[in-house]
């Protein structure tokens, strides 16, 4: 026999113990871990040594060990290039592409980047999940057991390819996912739990390895994305390489080896995080360092660290205006301008965007925790924890999604900066006779041709019935989830003959691909939008020309006079000819033609087609 729980009427229902959930800021440069307390309030957790903030570096030993954090960081004599920084920058991204860019032994493969350590390769899903591992253990810690899930938190303009690279990390790490969180998001959640600001935020992010901007509306305890933007390749560590840069001309440094600009981009950080930290902004620094060839150093002053940079800040308020536009606001819409990251405590990005909006940006939170805090706050809902005064996130898709259709064209079905989750669906048909497989490409991006986008994935719809072209109805469904991961499935709508995949790229975008979609796309609109016309042209003239070929074969010498016959092959042969050239307005000039030339013969072969179908029978019987 079983005991059942009960309560008298009308008495609350029984308390359950409370959920372990964790909010995870992976961030570039450092990361952290927060919780909710019993008194309903986000806090960092710290280690065992009090500090809250985890450098995200690691580094791997011969003997298979592996250091998290500064326990990583290089020792002294050794090679720095043995510890790996800023992983996050790998996260998704092509071998060829992190070869370019960013100075480590990697592994020749082509694919996913791999990193050459001495405990072997390590990709960069397994290092950013080593890190998570200590973040996780730091979290049962101080809570007492196990986690029941977390929250780990993405740039927004992390696409698809990246989005999945931190999923797997997470699992790897032994996390339950609850919810992959934008990081303007988390932070908008954050401002919102004290203030309970309502109207439009903006939220600029800038890390030590990417840039975010996000434009919220909050409204009764609903964050909706309005729009987005950013750059997965800039942040807190450009602004150290370009300091370094400036410091070695100041010097006269030759050019060095990637040991030595390391450790050059490393004195170039400390200094740029003291000219920060300077109460009146206008003090010099010292930058020193210790190269190979022996120690050096030179004086630093604001001045010279913000003309060093200027290109970089410029960038981001370059975004920040393209964000605005997508979100149909001006200047004067935006109620506050919240800044998130550590990068954010550089006078010069404040100054900046005091200076766009004509007012100083919010930065009551710490810029470091102000993340973690937001996306500990959003695992204690979804855990189950709190039961009144929930929040509703409505995140964006930052690129359209949509497939390959006939002459190399994108059709889009989903659109970018619409809400997440996202389901949408369209119907395609099938191209030739007898057609009974359809090839189905899923690409991302803004641009009107394939060529110009993003390929995500392929898979084949088979089982079609065979009919003439133009008769199937496949239903196409993309589906993209909370976390941004998409899926797609076809359909058959008669046979009921389905395929389905989760899109799950290697690697990601290419360094400047992702910042350049969405400015390609608008600096070449018109040139696009005369490549649509043109490949659709091209699709009606190509379908036009086969059927009318196939029905002159057929019935041509039997339904048409010889005059009418020499015409109707004449506008063929010139529009075929037209076929072979760039030429939109032509082509559909003598689809016009033909389709004149043909419309008699046209309808002969339906007057036939219904004589020979009624032959023999009673008009009882039709």
């Amino acid at each position: 026999m079983r005991l059942l729980q009960i309560s008298e009427p009308g008495a609350p229902p029984p308390e359950r113990p409370r959920q372990r959930a964790a909010g995870i800021d992976l961030g570039t440069t450092n990361s952290l871990v927060a919780t909710v307390g019993e008194d309903g309030k986000p806090r960092v957790i710290p280690a065992a040594d009090g500090s809250v903030i985890l450098p995200s570096l690691a580094r791997y030993r011969a003997d298979g060990s592996v250091l998290i954090g500064d326990a990583a960081r290089p020792e002294p004599n050794g090679d720095p290039r043995e510890t790996i920084a800023s992983v996050k920058r790998l996260m998704g991204r092509g071998a060829d592409d992190a070869r370019a860019h960013y100075r480590y032994q990697y592994a020749d493969r082509e694919g996913m980047a791999i990193l050459q350590t001495p405990a072997g390769e390590k990709s960069p899903v397994e290092v950013s999940a080593d890190i998570l591992r200590v973040l996780a253990e730091r979290a049962e810690k101080e809570l007492g057991g196990s986690l029941h899930g977390a929250v780990v938190t993405v740039p927004a303009y992390f696409d698809d390819a990246q989005r999945q690279a931190t999923k797997a990390a997470a699992e790897l790490a032994g996390l339950r996912i609850l919810r992959l969180l934008n990081e303007p998001t988390a932070a908008a959640v954050a401002y919102g739990l004290d203030e309970r600001d309502e109207g439009a935020i903006l939220v600029y992010d800038l890390g030590g390895g990417t840039f975010d901007v996000s434009i919220l509306r909050l409204r009764r305890g609903v964050f909706e994305t309005l729009a987005v933007g950013g750059d997965s390749a800039l942040g807190g560590d450009d602004y150290d390489r370009a300091l370094a840069k400036r410091a070695a001309q100041k010097m006269n440094l030759p050019e060095l080896d990637d040991s030595d600009f390391i450790r050059l981009v490393a004195a170039a950080r400390e200094a740029k995080e003291k000219l920060s930290a300077s109460a009146d902004g206008n003090g010099s620094v010292e930058l020193r360092v210790v190269l190979t060839s022996g120690a050096c150093g030179c004086e630093v002053n604001p001045d010279e660290f913000a003309a060093a940079t200027e290109s970089l800040t410029a960038r981001t308020t370059g975004i920040v205006a393209a964000a605005l536009k997508d979100a149909g606001l001006n200047r004067e819409e935006i109620a506050a301008t919240v800044m998130v990251g550590g990068a954010t405590r550089m006078t010069r990005t404040r100054e900046a965007m005091a200076d766009f909006f004509g007012r100083p940006p919010r930065v009551e939170l710490n810029p470091d925790e102000v993340v973690a805090l937001g996306a500990a706050a959003q695992a204690d809902v979804l855990a189950g924890n709190k039961r009144g005064g929930e929040w509703l996130l409505l995140d964006v898709i930052p690129l359209s999604l949509g497939l390959e259709t006939m002459g190399g064209l994108a059709e889009k079905v989903i659109m970018r900066n619409s809400p997440l989750p996202a389901a949408r669906a369209q119907e395609f048909t099938t191209q030739r006779d007898g057609q009974s497989a359809m090839a189905i490409h899923v690409v991302q991006g803004e641009r009107e041709l394939i060529a110009d986008c993003r390929s995500l994935a392929r898979f084949n719809l088979t089982g079609i019935p065979p009919r003439p072209a133009g008769s199937a109805r496949v239903r196409v469904e993309f589906r993209v989830d909370a976390d941004g991961l998409l899926s797609v499935e076809a359909r058959e709508q008669e046979s009921g003959a389905a395929a389905r995949v989760e899109v799950r790229p290697s690697f990601g975008l290419s360094e400047e691909e992702i910042a350049a979609m969405l400015k390609a796309s608008f600096a070449r609109a018109r040139e696009d939008a005369d490549a649509r016309r043109l490949a659709e042209a091209k699709v009606d003239a190509e379908q036009l020309a086969r059927a009318t070929a196939m029905a002159l074969a057929e019935d041509g010498k039997e339904l048409l006079s010889e005059d009418e016959r020499t015409a109707a092959e004449s506008a063929l042969s010139e529009l075929q000819a037209a076929m072979e050239k760039d030429d939109a307005e032509k082509i559909q000039a003598l689809i016009k033609k033909l389709n004149a030339a043909t419309e008699e013969f046209a309808s002969r072969r339906m007057n036939r087609q219904i004589r020979m179908a009624l032959e023999g029978k009673s008009v009882d019987s039709i």
